[in-house]
């Protein structure tokens, strides 16, 4: 069989001080036979020409406005040849042979679609990040992140079938990308990699956790924790995806949950950070007035 080509597709938002280890990662993990293609997605207080004197291969695009996660990565692939596109958050850190793995799983297994490796923290390295989801429950939209905050150890270094990639490091084969088209950009950010293996799985595809992979992630650094962007947008996508994939009875109890216990909790939450409450409400309030 020949070397599969594999496209690697990273969306850069102020973070190229980021892609200099990580090109380094890369340029370790033992397997060559990839292209590199970097999406600016109209970073305001950036420039890549270090990066692109640096490393001269790279594809570089360069978006005029800032077409948000999926956005940015569907735009990234409509350039990629390969026969896998492998998607990193800048922010990652790649170990030696981490790509084999995850071929070997797409080889013995016709039904996989998508793959995402085990992900630890960099700064943390014992301590596992995902190590595979459960499936969302679509009448309150909660999932749980095995192995998150835990040390790592036998009960992850299983490969196994997960309901969800993560969207740090995820990679797709092209007959998959091909049968299920590209991310939603309707999300903008978060959600659009769950709503995306949805889809996938839909479409009669599996998803695995790869655990003989391992990549380290700094944690996002595009995206403040708890930002007014952050709670906006989950607090609105969180209901966006209900809409798209609950049966009208599963919407109406997450309506009801939602309305009862998640909104109460959220205004709690946030009472005494003003700016954060007014994101929470109005990512609520904005799919009163979308379809």
């Amino acid at each position: 069989m020949n070397t599969p080509l594999i496209s690697i597709i990273i969306v850069n938002y102020n973070t190229s001080k980021d892609i200099f280890p990580l090109m380094e990662s890369l340029n370790r993990c033992g397997y060559s036979h990839f292209e590199i293609i970097i999406v600016d997605n109209d970073s305001p207080d950036d420039d890549l020409s270090q990066v692109a004197d640096l490393y001269p291969h790279i594809n570089f695009i360069m978006s005029a406005k800032n077409l948000g996660f999926a956005g940015a990565n569907n735009l990234g692939a409509r350039k990629a040849k390969g026969d896998f596109l492998l998607f990193l958050n800048p922010d990652i850190e790649v170990t030696p042979g981490f790509i084999d793995p995850m071929l070997f799983a797409f080889k013995v297994n016709p039904q996989l679609g998508l793959v995402s490796p085990k992900i630890k923290y960099f700064n943390n390295p014992s301590i596992i990040q995902y190590a595979g989801f459960s499936k969302l429950n679509l009448y309150t939209m909660q999932s749980s992140s095995y192995g998150k905050g835990k040390e790592d150890g036998p009960l992850y270094s299983v490969t196994k079938e997960t309901s969800y990639g993560h969207g740090a490091a995820m990679m797709i084969s092209r007959a998959a990308f091909e049968a299920v088209g590209e991310m939603n950009e309707s999300y903008f950010l978060y959600y659009e990699e769950i709503d995306w293996c949805q889809r996938i799985r839909q479409k009669g595809y599996q998803i695995y956790y790869v655990a003989a992979s391992v990549v380290y992630h700094k944690e996002s650094t595009s995206v403040k924790k708890q930002s007014p962007l952050k709670v906006y947008y989950l607090s609105r996508n969180r209901f966006m995806f209900a809409k798209l994939h609950c049966q009208n009875w599963q919407l109406f109890i997450y309506f009801f949950y939602n309305l009862l216990i998640l909104v109460p909790k959220g205004i709690v939450k946030y009472i005494s950070k003003p700016v954060l409450l007014k994101a929470y409400l109005s990512g609520m309030a904005s799919n009163l007035y979308t379809e």
